[in-house]
């Protein structure tokens, strides 16, 4: 009896833990969602899960970069302009990735590049989860809630073309992370990969980051087509021989082989987040990278996997005094000491590593005064911004919410400079899309490669352009009926009140289970990646 007492005794620190994150949870899911019944402790997910982010930096920041002063390498009136874009390639990631279709041009030419499977074959872990180019845009990564991560290359036999198609194949498919289970906290940790980012090529070999809830990889992706042949101690198959049979000494060789990409993962940075990772982001030196979660961000040596710098804490003492959550960062395009991270509060900060090892003080504060007469219980979730990225110049910064899209300027904090209203119709519907968590969703937006047109995406398979010098906005799909050939898309409108014309949908016709959370856009060309639900839609500006 007494050996248990002291069994007892010993553990109960543990317990006491258990107990006080079981009762954290309850009361932050009261705070932010005080009509949810889903008060209980969830042993599954994060107690931070519902009001996270999906993913996602004022000295020596550089002249003043106007977004027309410079030649935009992409045109922005064929960006945004009426049915001046094309389905190049419309992707379906199974399982099993394999080339079922294939549809050429007749002139040769593959313009279009379908993976086709029935959608009763797709399952939860076929939906991908997120979309990034490299920085040349020749490889195009793709993640999926089971975990793998398919890599697209563009056709290479187009190449030297002054017009080339954007036509993708697949080039690499491998398992990036696995379910785990942390005993500890009776926590499962899924294998969805929440974020993918490439690294600058510096050889043959490509190199990216991907993580899930709790581990960052770096894989290296590279080719092979030669294999080392005439071991002495070593048959065809790879088994020891008897040395005692060699009788003489053979010189190894290479001899060609089939082309082999191999993923091989180099680096595991694991065992430093308790709360659910959100966001990577490589720093410009390309020495580090940075990992945010709910409330800690923290700084990666790439050489360096068992050790790893807290540069932001906004847990607090007592976690009754909770108000927000981090829900995105990312480094600074061009200066190694800044970085940006935002809230679920809706605000954003600029913080400089150069002032103090901890980033406890931000340089930079950037929040919009609230409008009181637009202010209701729904306020603070659709204030919550879900996405943040600088734009290539490094001048500006652009956050999505719920309902807009905005861009910042560095030297003003007060309020932003553009505000594009996303969906405004759905302000009326907020209530039916509390009721079925779609309010909850995060919307990923990105710049194109002159950061004068904006994309993000919106529900019914829509996505949304923003084009910053003219004032246009379109609305697009991305959908089955527009994956034929040379598809020319078409503009779509939403009809709010009154009679509805015939090209137009009604609101309450929206399908909210269809939705454009992740979006990519090549570096340098009018080339978008568009992911929907397991399919990923490729699409080119209309090549003449």
């Amino acid at each position: 009896m007494e050996q248990s007492y002291v069994v007892a005794e010993k553990f109960w620190p543990l317990l006491r833990v258990l107990f006080l994150a079981q009762e954290a949870s309850i009361k932050l899911r009261k705070h932010f969602f005080p009509f949810s019944p889903l008060w209980g402790f969830e042993p599954q997910a994060s107690p931070l899960d519902s009001i996270k982010g999906p993913h996602t930096s004022t000295q020596g920041l550089g002249p003043w970069c106007s977004p027309t002063g410079s030649p935009a390498p992409l045109s922005c009136e064929t960006g945004c302009g009426e049915g001046s874009w094309i389905l190049v390639c419309r992707l379906l990631v199974p399982t099993q990735v394999s080339l079922l279709s294939m549809e050429e041009d007749i002139d040769t030419r593959k313009i279009n590049n379908s993976f086709l499977r029935d959608h009763s074959y797709a399952t939860e872990a076929d939906i991908i989860s997120t979309v990034e180019f490299n920085h040349t845009g020749e490889l195009l990564a793709t993640g999926d809630k089971g975990g793998r991560v398919v890599i697209f290359q563009r056709e290479q036999e187009s190449k030297n073309q002054v017009h080339r198609r954007g036509e993708y194949n697949v080039y690499s498919t491998f398992q990036s992370h696995e379910p785990e289970f942390d005993y500890l906290k009776s926590l499962e940790i899924e294998e969805k990969i929440n974020k993918i980012r490439w690294l600058p090529q510096q050889n043959a070999a490509y190199f990216l980051l991907s993580t899930n809830d709790k581990t960052v990889k770096l894989w290296k992706v590279s080719e092979r087509d030669k294999r080392p042949e005439g071991y002495n101690l070593k048959d065809e198959e790879g088994r020891l021989r008897d040395p005692a049979t060699i009788t003489t000494l053979r010189v190894p060789v290479l001899r060609p082989m089939d082309l082999m990409v191999e993923a091989t993962p180099r680096r595991v940075f694991a065992n430093a987040h308790t709360y659910h990772i959100n966001s990577i982001s490589v720093n410009s030196d390309y020495e580090t990278y940075m990992s945010a979660d709910d409330l800690r961000i923290n700084l990666w040596n790439f050489e360096i996997t068992n050790q790893s710098f807290n540069i932001v804490d906004i847990k607090p003492a007592n976690m009754e005094e909770l108000t927000e959550v981090i829900t995105a960062a990312e480094f600074h395009p061009h200066h190694c000491n800044s970085f940006v991270y935002s809230s679920s509060k809706g605000t954003i900060r600029l913080c400089d590593m150069r002032a103090s090892a901890l980033c406890d003080r931000h340089s930079k504060f950037f929040e919009e005064p609230e409008d009181p007469s637009n202010r209701s219980f729904f306020s603070e979730i659709i204030s919550s911004i879900s996405d943040v990225k600088f734009s290539h110049s490094g001048r500006y910064i652009m956050t999505r919410d719920y309902l807009t899209v905005k861009v910042w300027d560095l030297n003003m904090e007060n309020r932003p400079i553009e505000t594009y209203q996303v969906h405004d119709y759905l302000r009326s519907k907020l209530c039916s899309l509390y009721e079925n968590d779609c309010i909850f969703d995060k919307f990923e937006c990105v710049w194109n490669g002159s950061d004068s047109v904006i994309m993000t995406g919106s529900y019914n398979n829509f996505f949304r352009m923003f084009d910053r010098n003219t004032k246009r906005d379109v609305t697009l799909e991305a959908s089955r009926e527009n994956s034929k050939p040379r598809a020319i898309l078409k503009p779509r409108k939403v009809c709010v009140g009154g009679k509805r014309r015939k090209d137009e949908i009604s609101v309450d016709s929206l399908d909210f289970s269809k939705k454009i959370l992740h979006t990519a856009w090549h570096p340098s060309e009018n080339i978008i990646a568009v992911a929907a639900t397991n399919n990923l839609y490729i699409f080119q500006d209309k090549v003449n």
